[in-house]
């Protein structure tokens, strides 16, 4: 019994502990990308710079991460995590699956306008290049972003919709890659254009 009462004092502990720390975590997330974005890609931040946005203590920030770097690959981790939400979020209000595609593509290149461009820059750029970060950097943004296609592309007689998602999600995401490094914001005729190419890749040969 007195095992039983000590076990509960224990798990109740630590879960307030796992919950503050949780909290640091966000607050250094939240404010690696208000740094980041404020040096953009002149200048590389400094744990102090985090720290201090943050109001916590270098610590804090070695507690949850091993280095700056590892503070930069969760980032990248929590914007991938946040673009899949968002993506299912907008594909799911569609009844068709050309019309899920185009949410699709929309929602990706919109990562390559206004301020959200400025911060995936920034992120990227301290990744150490746009192309590492986004195309080839662990996960693989655009593999993960390519499981949200599949259904679509099955349902518009893909006969191979893993291999089709895979093919249109890398070339759009090399498209965003292109244009956040060139720093220019999509338009509505390269929206046009790559939904027009995701939905051939779907149907080839209609």
């Amino acid at each position: 019994m007195n095992d039983d009462v000590a076990a509960r004092i224990a798990q109740r502990a630590l879960a307030e502990r796992g919950a503050a720390y949780t909290a640091e975590v966000r607050r250094l997330l939240n404010a690696g990308l208000v740094v980041m974005r404020r040096c953009g890609t002149e200048s590389r931040p400094r744990v102090a710079d985090i720290v201090a946005v943050a109001g916590l203590s270098n610590d804090a920030f070695y507690r949850h991460f091993a280095s700056k770097d590892a503070l930069v690959a969760a980032l990248l981790e929590d914007g991938t995590a946040r673009l899949l939400d968002y993506l299912e979020h907008r594909m799911g209000k569609r009844s068709t699956p050309g019309e899920a595609v185009r949410e699709w593509v929309d929602g990706v290149l919109s990562q390559g306008a206004g301020e959200v461009a400025a911060t995936t820059r920034a992120v990227m750029w301290n990744a150490g290049g746009l192309a590492q970060g986004l195309v080839t950097g662990p996960p693989e943004a655009s593999t993960r972003l390519a499981e949200l296609l599949r259904a679509p592309f099955a349902e518009l007689g893909c006969e191979q919709p893993d291999v089709g998602a895979a093919l249109a999600a890398h070339a759009v995401v090399g498209r965003l890659a292109e244009l956040l490094w060139r720093r220019a914001e999509p338009t509505a005729a390269d929206m046009r254009r790559v939904t027009e190419f995701c939905l051939r890749a779907a149907r080839p040969g209609r």
